[in-house]
């Protein structure tokens, strides 16, 4: 009887040292996030950058950790998504994404697409404005008709070739009807380039334009959204001007390596969700100049979806899809 009730003592001993054993692996293993530092790439300069810093800092406020900001610009987005496909899957590394990552894909500058990242949330839209140098077109009108009697002679300045910027060009001249010459500016700034008459018009952020806007040097036309944007509220819609076919906006919101944990992602939505909705990113929206477009993971994974195939197709009838090699 002794000796049985030393074997049981033992057991349970030993049962508790293991119990305490798996409770520790187990709390290990299911640490707080973030536990260390999460960095967010950003793709491009500009209001990108711009917003891209501050939903970083909104994020970091509603996690309750660090998150900061890494430029990690080139090849049209495809520099930045190739990082984070380099980096392991554990939500410590997300990138601040936007259409880039169709046009780079089909650009033929990266192998993976869209897929390759599991959608956290959206946060905001731009709209891409024409504008062009004070005193030489006063209107759409009066540069459509000038490009239509001059085919090819009018410069568009864009970014890059299948760059957005690109694209967003190539529908609104198609809608035209007017047969135009591209010329890309690298990385020097649009308003530079039709302030020194290298380019006769450009399509950019409206940003980029408005002090010069302003100042009477450069000429605001018209924005590419189907409604008119409230930080320039007096610059018409090409719909307005009747093309209807005209709308384009441009997307921005958050994304992580497809296989990223699914607590991970939900934490990082729900932290960027409150931040979406605060006062004070409704304040930024209204200075920088962008929408706020909040869409959980689930509805930002169906527009990305829904416009990879706009993009697809618009890259191919330009001839300007490639493949990786």
């Amino acid at each position: 009887m002794k000796i049985t009730k030393k074997i049981v003592g033992a057991l349970a001993a030993i049962t508790l040292l293991f119990a305490g054993a798996s409770t520790n692996s187990f709390a290990g293993s299911h640490s707080k996030f973030p536990s260390k530092t999460i960095e967010m790439t950003v793709l491009f300069g500009g209001t990108a950058k711009s917003v891209g810093q501050l939903v970083a800092k909104g994020l970091e406020k509603n996690l309750g950790g660090t998150v900061v900001p890494v430029s990690r610009p080139g090849g049209g987005g495809a520099v930045g998504y190739k990082y984070i496909q380099s980096r392991p899957a554990t939500g410590y590394d997300i990138v601040w994404n936007s259409n880039s990552v169709s046009t780079s894909h089909y650009r033929g500058r990266t192998s993976f697409n869209y897929k390759a990242f599991t959608p956290i949330a959206a946060m905001s839209i731009e709209v891409p404005v024409l504008a062009v140098k004070s005193g030489s077109f006063n209107s759409v009108k009066e540069l459509a008709d000038y490009a239509k009697k001059n085919p090819g002679k009018l410069k568009v300045g864009i970014s890059g070739k299948g760059a957005f910027t690109h694209l967003t060009s190539a529908i609104i001249f198609d809608a035209l009807g007017a047969k135009v010459t591209y010329i890309p500016y690298g990385k020097g700034k649009a308003p530079a380039e039709l302030l020194a008459g290298r380019i006769d018009a450009a399509v950019q952020w409206p940003g980029q334009f408005r002090s010069f806007h302003k100042a009477g040097q450069l000429k605001m036309l018209a924005v590419t959204s189907q409604e008119r944007i409230a930080s320039d509220s007096s610059i018409p819609t090409m719909k307005e001007l009747g093309y209807k076919k005209v709308d384009v906006t441009m997307w921005r919101g958050l994304a992580a390596k497809k296989g990223t944990p699914k607590a991970q992602i939900a934490a990082l939505e729900k932290a960027a969700e409150t931040y979406a909705k605060s006062a004070e990113f409704k304040a930024a929206s209204q200075k920088i100049g962008f929408t706020i477009n909040y869409l959980n993971s689930k509805d930002f994974g169906k527009q990305i979806a829904k416009d990879d195939k706009k993009i697809k197709k618009l890259m191919k009838d330009l001839g300007l899809a490639k493949k990786a090699k």
